[in-house]
Formats: C-alpha cells, structure tokens, sequence
C-alpha cells in the first residue's frame, strides 16, 4: 500500500482532540484509530505490538540477524488532529498533474492559490491532496503514520538489512500531551524522530522555549453610580494588563529566532476576568526574561489596586530541544545524508511551535523532527503532495539504513 492510500484511510477517522478534557485520551475517538493502527501493525508482522489504555500504539521491527547490535532508533507520529467546529471523517480531493493554478476547494467558494501559497510553484506536475475547504485534511500528522508503517512496510518486504527499529504513534500531541505518558522502555530506542513536519527536505532541530501564563482577575464590583473610590473594573485591569505586555512582540510581528507573547483566550466582567498567554522564545536566557515581565506586571497591578486583584500562574511547557540534539549530531547527520540521498538539499530551520520530541528529548530520547510533505496545517487550506509522501518515506528508509552502516 503506498503512503498516501494510508493516508486517505486514516483520514476518515475523526480524531480531533479536546484541550478541555481533563482524560488522556482527550477524545475517545482516538481509541478508533488505535486500535485500527493495531490490527494493521499485527497484520504487517510487525512485533511486540501494543495499544495502551491512554491510545498509545506501539510496535518492533526486530534486526536482522547480524545487526542486532546497531543503534536502536524510533520514528514517532501523533494521531490526533488540531480542535476544529466541524467534526467527522475529513473530505477531500484528489489533484492529479496540478497545473500551477488555483485548486478550488470543493464547493466551499475558497481556492488554494500559488500567491497564497507558494510552496504550490514546487509541485507542479505532482498530485495534491487537499481539503473540500470545511475542515482540516489531518495529514498533521496522520501523513506521519502513513510514512512510517509505508517505510516499515518496504522493509519487511525488501528484506534489507537493518538494526532496531520502534515505531511509537501518539494521541493528544495538538493540545500539548503527545509525549507525556510515552513509556520509553516499552518504546526501547535510543534516539528517535518525529515525523510531523513539512517540507521533506526539513530537518526541525530547534523549538521554542515554551510556556503559559493564566491570570485571574479579581474586581470590585458596586454600583455605579457611587463607584468613585470604590469599584474596581476587572474587565479594564485585564486590558490594562495587556497594555502592559509590548506590542510590538506578537506573532503577527515576529519571525524566525524572534519571540513573542500570545494572548490567546480573555473574558470576564465587572466583577472577574480571565486571561490566557503564551510565551514564546527560542533563546533561553530572553525566555525567563519574558516570565519575569510578566511577573514584574503582577506586582505592579496589585500594588496600583491592592494585593490579590491579579493572581498569575505560569507554567513552563516544553524547552528548546537544540539543548538535547546538539550533544547528538548523529541525529542530524543520519537525516541530512537521507535528505541528500533522495535527491534534496537539506535545510535546518527553528520551529516557531513544539513537537513531541522538544518533552522527548529532555526525557532522554533525542528526537528532531521530519518532514512529511504537507503544508499550511491546522486550517482548510491544508494539503499535501502524493510524491513528497513517497520521498518522505524514502528519507526514513535511508535513515534506517544509514544507522544500520555505521
């Protein structure tokens, strides 16, 4: 089966996760695709399969007889899809020998266009699978499981030789708890990858520093008209709050190495409001920097408005996995020797997000990640290449076998 008939497959599970669910898996939709995973794995003749209580989905591909001894690697993927409003199987359609043109998506009235996307000049010719313009395709990152059991596939198939291989697919990686309950001795690589990225000739080495800053907002609420001295207006502190943190340092302003803060959620009344934050950086130092900005706001709010009007919490949520990676250049060797061998030149750009492997690889399994050949995900104008796909799967063998040479 190739990768993308693996992909269009997968896509009719819905497996959108929940960031309000308190349980993992976030959704139990996600115990449907699991265990399909399962039963495919078990059907490959892959070994030491396994599904877990939390839709983790595990599986071996033991070593040839002779290489027992080389390094053992991994390849993880997440099957969860970004939280949308609609819910369901994906739609899509299939673009044979794309032309260069606009792709109308479905009958939804929006189109994919080169000037709006440009990585589309780079696939004339190749075919395209994109939404019908309602909803996410989910090739983040079912594209990544798709290309790993093809690779795991080839292999068993070509009989080549190679060392260990895991493969590790994941729930709740869109809302931040991909790697959190992955058992790394079940697991049992010694370093791995994600494949959960974009362009295939990408190598993901570097993250943000990343964390959340949740402030509760505590007012005084009186009437009115006899206010004066007296009422505190929870909903005005909570702008002001906002008008404290530079504006000049949002996403919509910032790129590549620049970090930023992210109001991403605010609500509330007379009486009590609610603000949610992320903070952004990949340089480590300029990221405290930004937490103790917005520690410093806290003080001066409660000193403006009497202690307890602002309360912050901040939670720290993944680090710079460059920190881990650099002490394990064979991660990026491996993958730049692959890249090369299926006809690319590879490129290192920083991630301006997270991946299951920033917690991996602080949890001790150094995980840069790959890319899948899909493009502008988390929205209707998502898409993906059916030959990238195949290159994709190409740069996994390649690296499979490049750890088996050494």
């Amino acid at each position: 089966m190739e990768a993308y008939e693996r992909l269009i497959r997968y896509i009719g599970f819905d497996t959108a996760s929940d960031e309000e669910s308190d349980t993992t898996p976030s959704t139990a939709c996600q115990f449907e695709l699991a265990r399909a995973l399962e039963q495919e794995m078990r059907d490959m003749g892959l070994q030491d399969v396994f599904s877990d209580d939390h839709a983790y989905v595990y599986g071996k591909l033991p070593a040839t007889p002779g290489y027992e001894d080389k390094t053992a690697i991994g390849f993880i993927a997440h099957i969860d899809t970004v939280t949308t409003g609609q819910r369901g199987p994906s739609p899509y359609q299939l673009i044979p020998d794309y032309n260069g043109g606009a792709i109308a998506l479905g009958e939804s009235g929006t189109s994919l266009t080169p000037e709006m996307f440009p990585d589309l000049k780079e696939l004339v010719g190749e075919t395209i699978i994109t939404t019908r313009g309602t909803m996410v395709l989910g090739a983040d990152d079912k594209a990544g499981v798709a290309e790993i059991l093809t690779m795991c596939e080839h292999l068993l198939a070509d009989g080549r030789p190679h060392g260990p291989v895991s493969v590790c697919f994941t729930p709740d990686e869109e809302i931040g708890h991909g790697a959190s309950l992955l058992d790394l001795a079940r697991f049992g690589a010694v370093l791995g990858y994600t494949v959960d990225g974009s362009a295939v000739h990408e190598i993901e080495c570097e993250t943000f520093n990343a964390a959340a800053a949740k402030w509760e907002i505590t007012g005084v609420s009186v009437h009115p008209g006899s206010a004066k001295g007296v009422m505190i207006n929870a909903a005005h502190v909570a702008a002001e709050i906002d008008s404290l943190v530079p504006g000049d340092q949002r996403p919509a302003d910032t790129e590549g190495y620049e970090g930023f803060f992210h109001l991403t959620d605010m609500s509330g009344d007379v009486s009590h409001a609610r603000m949610q934050y992320i903070i952004r950086d990949h340089d480590s130092v300029l990221f405290e920097r930004r937490k103790q900005l917005m520690r410093e706001i806290e003080a001066q709010i409660n000193a403006k408005y009497g202690a307890g009007t602002a309360a912050l919490t901040l939670r720290d949520q993944y680090r710079n996995m460059r920190e881990v990676i650099e002490h394990h250049p064979e991660t990026v060797e491996a993958a730049e020797a692959a890249i090369r061998a299926v006809g690319l030149e590879p490129v290192s750009n920083p991630i301006r997000g997270g991946t299951d492997g920033a917690q991996l690889s602080f949890r001790g399994l150094p995980c840069p990640n790959l890319g899948t050949g899909g493009y502008s995900f988390h929205g209707p104008f998502e898409h993906i290449s059916v030959q990238q796909m195949d290159k994709a799967v190409g740069v996994l063998e390649h690296i499979v076998a490049w750890f088996a040479a050494r």
